[in-house]
Order: structure tokens, then sequence, then C-alpha cells
């Protein structure tokens, strides 16, 4: 499918308006954001960008909708979710398209992260059935004690462009079975995959007279997320993206006394211990590494290979390293794809001249691509570096395929190294030895929010708690209870006897 069927397809104009309530786009004479492919540095359509006036229409349409909206019953809003995964069924292929085309990863994995809404729908829908609150004995008599759940209010969401849909909806999805109506601020790299988004939504909420203002939908700048974090008519604000910007909006959201989720950096190691299946571990270490051209917050950064395995599994990486073919990502022969844009390919560059100012050792060179094919300057070759793991640039998570491998020679050592860094995402063992692998997986192991045996860091499951510990911020989405963020608690006490009696039996009579 060519890519003009593609916008065609999904309704996306020329120029597009920047925000809507729902099933209604407001007119802006904001900034004009504009979206160019790194694929090939052409340009896919414009966003006008969403003005304070308009901010503060779509805030008050969201207010006004959430009266309605959390009166429905939970198992009525779930039966929307429900619909909002059958018209992302029918959307796949062209969603998954331009998710590749705007975003620069693999038609395999844009189709991926399409069926990862999907998939956190189908989740959602069961939830909305099954979000409980506990019943408690009370101390005094013909007293009943127990708790119940309400929905939060206005939830803001602001994404990241390297998952620039699949994210928005870990949380919508939830928090719309919750009762909360919600403000998404995508990312101003990837505004043609949110408008796509909203144009699907609005055809499933018109048909089932949801609410105008349930989903809505903010484009522009990092202004936008300012207005968010400082706004208290919205009591959780959900980030993800770099840890510098999730301590400037955790701050700001608690300066309020408000809530905030933080999805942020990670810096993932795998262990390779002596007692791996090679074959898998180095499936795993290279799909990892190089996976959305080293663009994920799981994206496996550093190997600990043990010290009797090292020059044997260095060996089989380079060899894996030469088979990769980089290029066009809607080409599915193609393993990788550009970088989001030439801000990310210097950063790249900057990255590696630290390594080897640092003295780190070339196992794969990097460097950026030209000619043919490579025309927009986003192209950079996955590369492997020898490193020590204290290296300040080995600590600080840059976003681009750059691999760092070290040593080590007892399990202590390896789970040390892999704790050592600021960031507690996603962290993986490769080891057929139970001990090796219940010890990692202890309390005395991995320090991360993810723990994988003998699969790599990257490629989280819908149903599994996402997020992570230190400066990853501590958020969880898409699993698990993970629906209380999104709600607030109440604890209730019915008296139906015809006396008062007081807890911990205080006298107290007038």
């Amino acid at each position: 499918m060519k890519m003009d069927k593609v916008l065609e397809k999904l309704g996306i104009k020329k120029i597009n308006e920047g925000g809507s309530t729902g099933t209604k786009w407001l007119k802006s004479g904001g900034k004009k954001v504009e979206s160019f492919s790194p694929v090939d540095g052409k340009l896919i359509a414009s966003v006008t960008s969403s003005t304070r006036e308009n901010y503060d229409a779509i805030m008050a349409q969201s207010e006004a909708a959430f009266k309605e909206w959390s009166m429905w019953p939970a198992p009525k809003r779930g039966e929307v979710v429900r619909q909002v995964g059958e018209a992302l069924r029918k959307y796949k292929d062209p969603l998954g398209r331009l998710v590749s085309y705007e975003m620069g990863k693999s038609l395999q994995e844009g189709w991926g992260e399409v069926q990862e809404m999907i998939d956190i729908c189908d989740l959602a829908v069961g939830m909305s059935r099954q979000m409980y609150g506990l019943t408690m004995h009370s101390e005094r008599p013909r007293h009943r004690m127990y708790e119940q759940w309400h929905p939060l209010g206005i939830v803001g969401i602001i994404s990241s462009f390297n998952f620039p849909v699949a994210v928005w909806s870990w949380n919508s999805m939830i928090a719309f079975i919750c009762g909360d109506t919600c403000i998404w601020k995508p990312s101003s790299k990837t505004p043609i995959s949110a408008i796509a988004c909203q144009n699907i939504i609005a055809e499933v909420f018109k048909a089932n007279s949801v609410p105008e203002g349930v989903c809505c939908l903010v484009s522009g700048n990092r202004e936008i997320g300012d207005w968010m974090s400082n706004d208290h008519r919205i009591p959780l604000v959900s980030a993800t993206g770099s840890t510098r910007m999730g301590k400037i909006v955790g701050a700001t959201v608690a300066g309020r006394l408000g809530r905030s989720l933080l999805e942020l950096g990670g810096n993932n190691s795998i262990i390779i211990s002596q007692h791996a299946d090679l074959d898998i571990a180095l499936l795993a270490s290279v799909f990892g590494a190089v996976g959305t051209a080293g663009q994920r917050c799981t994206t496996t950064r550093r190997l600990i290979i043990h010290e009797s395995i090292y020059d044997a599994f260095k060996k089989k990486l380079v060899a894996a390293y030469k088979q990769l073919r980089i290029g066009n990502p809607l080409d599915e022969k193609n393993h990788v794809g550009p970088l989001i844009d030439t801000a990310a390919v210097s950063d790249y560059n900057n990255a590696l001249k630290e390594i080897k100012k640092c003295g780190g050792k070339a196992v794969v060179a990097g460097g950026v691509l030209t000619g043919k094919g490579f025309e927009s300057g986003c192209y950079v070759k996955p590369c492997i570096y020898e490193v020590q793991n204290e290296w300040q640039i080995v600590q600080d998570e840059t976003f681009a395929p750059i691999l760092y491998i070290m040593k080590y020679s007892a399990l202590d050592e390896a789970i040390a190294m892999q704790n050592g860094v600021p960031q507690g995402l996603s962290s993986s063992i490769m080891t057929l030895n139970m001990r090796e692998s219940e010890t990692f997986l202890s309390h005395i192991g991995s320090d991360c929010g993810i723990a994988n045996v003998n699969i790599g860091t990257s490629g989280a499951e819908i149903g599994g708690a996402f997020g992570g510990e230190k400066e990853t911020g501590g958020g969880r989405e898409s699993g698990s209870d993970c629906w209380k963020a999104y709600m607030r608690r109440q604890t209730n006490t019915m008296n139906w006897s015809n006396q008062l009696p007081l807890a911990q039996g205080i006298k107290f009579n007038v």
C-alpha cells in the first residue's frame, strides 16, 4: 500500500488541526508543525499546534464529559473499549505502516505496536468487570467496612516518539474503563500517527454516543506539557520520555500535590553466563540492541559476558552484525531503519567520540551512512564497543544502536555491574543454571522493574506490569492491578446499629 493511500485511509490531510475533543477538531492559529519521515526525508503532513485558547476549551469539554462518562457502568465503558480494539484490528495495516514511516521502526515493529494497542483493549475489557474493592471486619458491633474505587477525573498523557501510539493506548484504555477522561499530548516528532488514532477512535465514540471530551488531543511542543504538568484540573499526569524530562514533570506535578506516572530512561543489560544457550543469547542480544535502531527504553545497551565465553561470544556478535541489513524499514528484508532525526544522529556521533576518548575499543565500528537510500541523513551503523561499566558515557543512556560489552568472573560481580547504573528498567540473564536464575530474580539480584531469564530486555507483553525503578521513574502500566493508578481509593464504614460505639473503645458521653 502506497503511503498516500495509507494517509487517505486514516483520514490524514495535508494540513491537520492539532486539537480535538473527541470527534470535533478545533480550529487553531497555532504554529504549524511539519512531520518529516526519517525514512526518506519527505514531508508526511503538517499539524497546527494547539493554542492556550484551544487547550482551555478542550479542558473545559473534558471536565464536562467526566461528569457523564464516570456515571456510565464500567462494563458499558468496557464495551466501548472492546469496539476500539475491533477498529484497531480493521486499521492495523495502514496504522502500522504510518507508524513505521513516521517513526522509522521496521514494518514488523509498526504492526506490532498496533497489536499492543489491540491487546491493551482486550485487557481493559476484562478489567472493566474486575475492579474489586476489599471488605474488612469492623471492631465495632453492627458495622460494615469496605473500600471502593472512584475515577480520578482527567488523565494527562505525554507520550514519546519511539512508541508514538502504543503508550497512549496503555494509559487511555485503562483510564477509560475506570471512568476517566484523557488529554493526550503526543510527541511533536510523531504527530501524524496521533491524528490517525484520534480519527479511528472518533468513529467508535460517535457510534456509541460517548460524551464529547472523553478522548482529547492537544498537539504541540513542550509548552503544552508544561501547561498539563501545572494544571490542577489534571489529577494524574502520565509521562513517557527521558529521565531529564521526567524529573521536570515529576517535580512540577508534585509541587501541586498531584500524581505522576513516569516511564523514563533505561540502561538495560543482559548477563550472559557460561551456562547460557549461546544461540538464544545471540538472538536476544542482537534484536535487543538494534531493534527500533536502539530507540526503545528497553533496548539492550550492555552485555555482561562471562570471561570463559567472552571471546567466543564476541565472534558470534561480529558475525551476526555483518548480516544486518540497514535501510527503508517498510522493506521487510531490512533489520534496521533510521534514527528519528538528525539531532539523534548528532547524539550518536557525540557518544562515539566520548567512547573513543575514554579508551573504548571498537568491535564493530559505528558511523553515519550516506548515499542512495540514506538521503534523509538519519541512518547509522549499529556498533559494538568494549568499555568499562563505570565510564560516564556507559552510565548515560544514548538513544541509538550502540552496544557495550564487558567481562565478569563471578555472578555477584555481574549483578553488581547490572545494577550499577542510575536507571532500573529492564534486565535479563541467559543461563540454564537454576541457582543463577533464581539468584538473579531474588531481592539480591536485579534491581529493575523487569527481570527476565533466557529472553532479552526488549519486547514486554501486555498483561505484565511495565515500568522500572530508580531514574526510570517507578511507574507501572499495562498489566496486573495498573488500573488503580487511574482511580482513587475510598474507605467506607456503615453503622447499622442503634448506637454510636467509637473505635479503639473510646468513651465519650454528653
